[in-house]
């Protein structure tokens, strides 16, 4: 069975940056887009950021500039830099990616981590 699992969050304050990590463990066989989303309190999930296996990548309008999304295809692992962080930022973060393994049929489907907990203070 396939897993993501973050790494990374923790408290910061207004302006610091985090780096979060997350690392796709299991008997995978491909892994095409990965991404970030996130949720906080009393808000719908949104999405952050993605990056497909060629190293496309697409942001959300309000941390274009400041999140970069990076990965590495040999390790099955993506990350997130997040500078100039802002207090709306503080959320939890999920990072998810579309798998296929042997499970799956072979098809991509999507895996989403536990998530972790970013919390931006002024």
């Amino acid at each position: 069975q396939v897993q993501l699992v973050e790494s990374g969050g923790g408290l910061v304050q207004a302006g610091g940056s985090l780096r979060l990590s997350c690392a796709a463990s299991g008997s995978l066989f491909s892994i095409n887009t990965m991404g970030w989303h996130r949720q906080a309190p009393g808000k719908q999930r949104e999405l952050v950021a993605t990056i497909t296996s060629g190293g496309n990548t697409n942001y959300a309008d309000s941390v274009k500039g400041r999140f970069t999304i990076s990965r590495d295809n040999a390790k099955n692992t993506v990350d997130l830099q997040m500078n100039s962080l802002k207090p709306e930022d503080t959320a939890v973060y999920y990072c998810n990616a579309d798998v296929a393994s042997k499970a799956s049929g072979w098809r991509y489907l999507g895996v989403w981590g536990q998530g972790t907990l970013v919390t931006v203070s002024h």
